[in-house]
């Protein structure tokens, strides 16, 4: 095997353990945090009913305004656009199918959301503390799951579309939108705390899988290309 060969094969080795290992270590946190809630058979834990109060407490008019213009980004058509704009700035060379990758990547993610929530079929709070409309289950939440996975495919995009010291802060928008709308699930009193934390957990193992895939399916191209342009006269 040359020497380049053996290089690049080392280094995608190593890039795949971070994801390997965020990957795992979340995938162990939602499991404990399932498990403890199935014990409690889906009843909110001590610092649910805490944080929760507190929301239900401090909610002017137009704090709950703001609440309700981030949440509603969250979910449906502006999250799938977003996944589609994600998937397109990854692939300046081919947008429509990068386009159409961050659209299926966000569905990807919606399976085991949907099955684990219908599983575990834990109750909202109670429907008087809503400030804004809500439906399914609890665990894990449904805004908060996506707009982690969009954000993770807002970041990837942006990673390869933007250079320079604009970067770093770039990055941090898609990040701290997601944050926003899994806090405002809370605040709008339509979650417990720990679905939208069991949400962040789901898709950071999501994210993990993708990436230790994505990096690996590179690396196996990566050590194919020279053995292809061997075969040649």
């Amino acid at each position: 095997m040359p020497h380049s060969q053996t290089a690049a094969t080392r280094a995608g080795g190593a890039r795949w353990r971070l994801p390997a290992a965020t990957a795992l270590v979340c995938s162990a946190l939602l499991g404990a945090l399932v498990v403890a809630t199935v014990s409690a058979h889906g009843a909110p834990f001590g610092a649910d009913r805490a944080l929760h109060g507190w929301a239900v407490r401090h909610r002017p008019s137009w704090a709950v305004g703001a609440a309700v213009a981030v949440t509603v980004t969250g979910s449906g058509v502006p999250a799938y656009l977003l996944a589609a704009f994600g998937g397109a700035l990854a692939r300046p060379g081919a947008r429509w199918l990068g386009a159409l990758a961050g659209a299926l990547a966000l569905v990807s993610v919606q399976v085991p959301r949907i099955a684990l929530a219908c599983r575990l079929a834990r109750p909202r709070p109670p429907a008087a503390d809503w400030a804004w409309t809500a439906s399914g289950h609890a665990l894990p939440s449904g805004h908060t799951t996506t707009s982690a996975a969009v954000a993770a495919l807002l970041t990837a995009g942006a990673y390869h579309a933007v250079r320079g010291r604009a970067r770093r802060p770039v990055l941090m928008v898609p990040v701290l939108w997601a944050v926003a709308v899994g806090a405002s699930r809370v605040y709008l009193g339509m979650h417990w705390p720990t679905d939208v934390l069991a949400g962040w957990l789901l898709t950071a193992s999501w994210a993990g899988l993708s990436g230790m895939f994505l990096v690996l399916l590179r690396c196996r191209k990566t050590a194919a290309a020279p053995s292809v342009e061997g075969e040649g006269p």
